[in-house]
């Protein structure tokens, strides 16, 4: 039996967020190095600050600066740091709170390279570390402004000098998203992959219903049993539901508008997104018959019209 092929993946994207009235003062607290909480309907003071009160369910009143400094609630050790995190060597993620808020907040403590007493400094990490706030060289009005918490005691010096003042509004924050990870596909998606690899359109059938799916999904999701029966189905299908991009964004690889629709292979009961090429986007239309388009290495390039007329819509309707 082949093995199941398998790939390195990456998800990279940036996640842009409007801040609000609330966290646009809580970003700009951090830019000029303050740090903002709110209170609640109950006495409480909540730090990061919220958006509305948990209590009450209102807006917060003025927010009220608190302390920079803070006390480690709990904790738990991270030896080996994930692309991406805060810090480059080994250390705490932390719930700390900070004095003068009623709440914790999370963020990193820089407690040494290691747990063990004999690792010297990475001995005094624990629940009730005083802690301080160390500030980044640069800041924007990000949570990564603080760079990270580190001991009181701590001969680290403070880095960053405070800014003149600048009080201007930060309205919105932009976060890297970035996931990195191997994908390894079923049986019959590795199936589907060679089949494309020679140019073939492999699908499984359900021996109970009878429906074909493709790609292949390994368990028909109707009657719960494997769908074992390989059908190769031809390279022609219809259009069902139709959406036309008109957004740009980078890494795009065609330029909007174009058109991803959902195509019905013909023997398949189940429709799967494709690109529709070779027309102009207001000619695509529910029952468009099209014809996959192959491009290098055993790829489907995109569906293009085929020239026929188009399908019925009760040929397709119940696979809307």
């Amino acid at each position: 039996m082949d093995q199941p092929l398998r790939a390195p993946l990456e998800i990279e994207f940036d996640y842009t967020r409007s801040l609000g009235p609330v966290l646009s003062q809580f970003m700009t607290g951090l830019k000029n190095r303050r740090i903002l909480g709110a209170r609640g309907a109950d006495g409480r003071v909540h730090a990061p600050p919220f958006e509305y009160d948990p209590v009450s369910a209102e807006p917060p009143g003025e927010l009220t600066e608190i302390g920079s400094e803070g006390t480690v609630v709990s904790w738990s050790w991270m030896p080996e740091p994930l692309e991406g995190q805060p810090l480059g060597g080994p250390f705490a993620w932390a719930l700390i709170r900070l004095d003068g808020a009623d709440t914790a907040m999370l963020h990193a403590v820089d407690a040494g390279p290691g747990m063990g007493p004999e690792i010297g400094r990475a001995a005094v990490m624990r629940t009730g570390l005083r802690v301080r706030a160390r500030w980044a060289a640069s800041r924007v009005g990000s949570i990564r402004d603080i760079a990270c918490f580190e001991p009181c005691d701590s001969s680290a010096p403070v880095t960053g000098e405070p800014d003149d003042g600048d009080e201007a509004q930060v309205g919105m924050t932009v976060t890297p998203v970035r996931l990195h990870y191997e994908h390894t596909a079923s049986p019959g998606e590795s199936a589907y992959l060679r089949g494309l690899a020679d140019r073939r359109l492999l699908g499984q059938r359900c021996g109970v219903c009878g429906r074909v799916y493709v790609p292949p999904r390994g368990t028909c999701p109707v009657d719960g049993v494997p769908t074992r029966e390989e059908v190769e189905l031809p390279e022609t299908g219809t259009v069902t539901t139709f959406c036309v991009v008109n957004v740009a964004y980078p890494g795009q690889r065609v330029a909007p508008p174009y058109v991803a629709a959902a195509v019905l292979l013909d023997g398949a009961d189940i429709a799967f997104q494709h690109l529709i090429l070779g027309c102009e986007p207001g000619e695509v239309r529910m029952g468009l018959r099209v014809r996959a388009v192959w491009g290098d290495a055993g790829t489907i390039s995109h569906f293009a019209p085929a020239g026929e007329p188009d399908a019925p819509y009760e040929s397709y309707a119940r696979c809307l």
